[in-house]
């Protein structure tokens, strides 16, 4: 059970700050961030491989590479829609 609040908690985190050096929001506040550094992280060490440092069974670093992308695609698709 801790686990999950763990994995929950870094997710965000990596959210958060693939939010941060990508300058752009997720919609859905917290909660996009925590979605969209889950699927970041399963996205970067899918593509990435898992290496460097790990919290909560997540490599961090291909982790924050793929919540970029992720964000970056999500904040794409979001513009256009408003556009």
């Amino acid at each position: 059970m801790l686990h999950w609040l763990w994995v929950l908690i870094i997710g965000a985190l990596i959210g958060v700050i693939a939010g941060a050096l990508t300058s752009r929001d997720l919609p859905a506040g917290w909660i996009g961030n925590i979605v969209g550094g889950l699927v970041g992280a399963w996205l970067g060490q899918s593509l990435f491989g898992s290496w460097g440092p790990q919290l909560a069974g997540m490599a961090l670093i291909p982790s924050i590479i793929g919540a970029v992308i992720v964000v970056f695609v999500v904040s794409l698709l979001f513009t256009r829609r408003k556009s």
